[in-house]
């Protein structure tokens, strides 16, 4: 009994903590509690980091956002998403030998990382994403050899990428997007082959993509897009990548003709090659990606026919080659890639008959054939059941308008302007109720026009240009091709421009003023700007929109209050019925005060318009464009229907009208928009604030996410914003961070 008693003991001796021990875990909690008093939240009630206290100091381990080891030695700080301000000054690095995670990402830190982070010797994961840190990355980062996770993206970081991230050999994620860094890729990184995720896009990065970049075989995503690479994609270049699952090189300089060799990438789910300068014709042996689901090459300099072997492409959902100077006829085989959602061929040259095999793709959301030279009869449309936009204009095709078109009971949107077709408009069309906008224009249509449903009051600007066609009094004037049902014009509209007076939207006004002020390099393709429309400072607007910022100010009469059909804190909007029939929404956004305007990563600003602007979604609130002009900034939206969501559920619509039918269609709706958003863009897009109030609705309750939110960029001085992102009281699921 005894020697048990005696080995209880001295077992008890040994595991108690030494002074030493007590000293150093002290050392670590009076660090941590000075680096905390040089740091702020807007975290409200109550601050997140409140135990982090002197009356706390034995507790440590216990502390919110720390996770010891078994002998009581810091080894993870997770500060994610706690909207902290500060810096990294205080910060003792040499106190945590043991920190393998330090987390800070989506806060509010700023100024340059510390040189003194190289002492972080067993670091395996650095997440410092979606701040406002600034200066450039350092060289001591390279000293910490254990790194198997970098991300540093979303923040104000210049200059050149370290070569010393060669020594990372362990080094599997590394993500410097959204900086504004200036160098070439070094040659070192090419040492780093466990890489399987490299993003270095929307920086100023240049140069040709060095072939060392091959030795990276173990990649399964490559994110370049929006540099200012130049140069040839070399075969020997990608060959080695067989585990490439992203490949994302838009909007750079690159050019030469697309490799062959990508073909042999069998792993590949995603190749955007768009806004480029690549010629020459697109390789047959694209067609053994049998797992691609997004083919973008739309906007470079292509020739020659669209491989047949596309058809092979089962898995695929969007393909867009607009933009380029393709020929020849639409492969018959295209119709068996039934998965497609999107299919966009516009401004091309392409000739022949539109192949019957298209209507097989019944899953379509959007088919864009406009601007090329197909001629022939309109054949496909009766199988193309979920299509929700068809854009048939600037052809020559023929025959009469199929009265199959009935049959598209999702349809919203159809152009067939520009063309040779004859006959009648059918009068089982007037009964589309889904079709809020149309075009007949400019064709050889004959008869009279139907006078119901749809077709009552429509103005003449959808039928101009058709000499056999005889008007009635129902017709209204215009001058553009579009129009908006009359039943769409009676709908309530205040909930709606209310709901889009949300402090995201805010945000993202303020970051277009600050760059077209500040920043010049545009794109041309993707959008068209002015820097002298009377006295507008700047404006941006789609290149695809028919209407003019001056004739959206005369429909208001220059923002007269009489238009005006809703206040908030930032502004008013403004209902503007153009001279076409459309209508559009306009918000005016008051920023005479220049302290309210932050001034951070500009690149990031331009990034959101840009993504804003170009985002293609049944699901998703259109964004036209943005002007400024005298201390104020307008924001140009689509125009919906039926408001927000909440106002359907707690109005009285929500008693009458929105059954569980229509609400399982709404949550589809939501689920295809956030799907897009999470997947089909690159890099990624996460709302962080998806509410009823934020959800607005088309005539038919179709659904369209609006707002996103980008409160993290407002000035946090301002006594205008509210530092909270989403909404008071709700946490939306697109803030967490896994």
């Amino acid at each position: 009994m005894l020697p048990c008693l005696l080995l209880s003991r001295l077992k008890q001796l040994c595991c108690r903590p030494s002074p030493t021990f007590h000293h150093h875990a002290g050392k670590q909690a009076e660090s941590l509690i000075k680096w905390k008093d040089d740091l702020s939240s807007s975290s409200w009630p109550p601050s997140p980091l409140n135990s982090w206290s002197l009356t706390n100091l034995n507790n440590l381990c216990n502390w919110t956002a720390i996770v010891c080891t078994k002998t009581r030695r810091v080894s993870k700080i997770n500060l994610s998403g706690m909207k902290i301000y500060g810096t990294l000054a205080l910060f003792d690095f040499s106190l945590f030998p043991n920190l393998t995670h330090l987390n800070l990402s989506g806060n509010y830190f700023r100024g340059p990382i510390p040189s003194a982070i190289g002492n972080l010797s067993r670091l395996t994961t650095l997440d410092f994403g979606n701040n406002q840190f600034s200066g450039p990355i350092p060289d001591s980062i390279g000293l910490i050899s254990g790194l198997q996770y970098i991300d540093l993206s979303w923040n104000v970081l210049e200059g050149k990428i370290p070569p010393s991230t060669g020594k990372l050999r362990e080094l599997q994620y590394l993500d410097l997007s959204a900086n504004s860094l200036n160098s070439s890729i070094p040659s070192e990184l090419g040492l780093c082959t466990n890489l399987t995720h490299l993003s270095l896009s929307s920086n100023n990065l240049n140069g040709e993509l060095p072939l060392f970049l091959s030795n990276l075989k173990s990649l399964v995503q490559l994110d370049l897009h929006y540099n200012r690479f130049i140069g040839q994609i070399l075969p020997s270049l990608v060959s080695n990548w067989t585990e490439l699952v992203s490949f994302n090189l838009q909007q750079n300089n690159f050019s030469g003709t697309i490799s062959a060799e990508i073909g042999m990438l069998t792993q590949l789910q995603y190749l955007r090659l768009y806004s480029n300068e690549f010629s020459g014709e697109i390789p047959r042996s694209l067609g053994n990606l049998s797992k691609l689901n997004v083919l973008y090459l739309f906007d470079n300099h292509l020739t020659g026919e669209i491989p047949h072997s596309l058809g092979k492409l089962t898995q695929l959902q969007l393909l867009d080659l607009s933009g380029n100077h393709l020929t020849g006829e639409i492969p018959q085989s295209l119709g068996k890639s039934t998965r497609l959602l999107g299919l966009y061929l516009k401004h091309n040259h392409l000739t022949g008959a539109i192949p019957q095999s298209l209507g097989n793709l019944s899953q379509l959301w959007r088919l864009d054939l406009s601007a090329n030279n197909f001629t022939g009869v309109i054949l496909l449309v009766s199988g193309l059941t979920g299509l929700f936009d068809l854009d048939l204009s600037s052809n020559s095709l023929s025959g009469a308008i199929p009265s199959e078109l009935r049959m598209l009971t999702r349809l919203q949107y159809f152009n067939a302007s520009h063309n040779n077709l004859s006959g009648e408009i059918p009068s089982t069309l007037d009964h589309m109720f889904t079709l809020s906008s149309y075009d007949f224009s400019y064709n050889k249509l004959t008869g009279s026009l139907p006078t119901s449903g749809i077709f009552n009051n429509a103005p003449k600007s959808a039928f101009v240009g058709n000499l056999g066609l005889r008007s009635h009094e129902g017709l209204t004037e215009g001058k553009s091709s579009s129009t908006k049902s009359k039943s769409a014009k009676k709908n309530i509209v205040s909930v709606f421009l209310f709901s889009l007076l949300g402090f995201a939207t805010v945000a993202i006004a303020i970051a277009c003023f600050l760059l077209f002020h500040k920043r010049s390099k545009i794109r041309p393709q993707v959008i068209k700007t002015s820097q002298n429309f009377e006295d507008y400072e700047s404006m941006i607007l789609q290149e695809e929109v028919k209407f003019t910022f001056r004739e959206v100010v005369k429909a208001i009469d220059d923002f007269h209050d009489k238009h005006c059909i809703g206040r908030g804190g930032f502004g008013r909007v403004y209902k503007a019925e153009l001279e076409s029939g459309q209508v559009v929404a306009v918000k005016r956004l008051n920023t005479n005060d220049s302290n309210d305007i932050p001034a951070i990563n500009l690149r990031s600003f331009e990034n959101e318009i840009r993504t804003l602007t170009t985002i293609r979604h049944r699901n998703i609130i259109r964004l036209y464009g943005f002007s400024s002009r005298r201390g104020c900034i307008f924001l140009l939206y689509e125009y919906l229907q039926r408001g927000s969501l909440g106002k359907a559920l707690y109005g009285v619509e929500g008693v009458t009208e929105l059954g569980w039918p229509t609400r399982v269609k709404i949550v589809e709706g939501l689920a295809h928009a956030l799907s897009y958003l999470h997947h089909d863009c690159s890099p990624p897009i996460v709302h962080r604030d998806v509410t009823v109030n934020n959800v607005l609705l088309e005539q038919d309750f179709e659904p369209q996410l609006s707002d996103f939110g980008t409160a993290r960029l407002l000035s946090i001085d301002s006594s205008n914003w509210t530092n909270i992102v989403g909404s008071l009281g709700y946490m939306a699921p697109g803030n967490v961070k896994f």
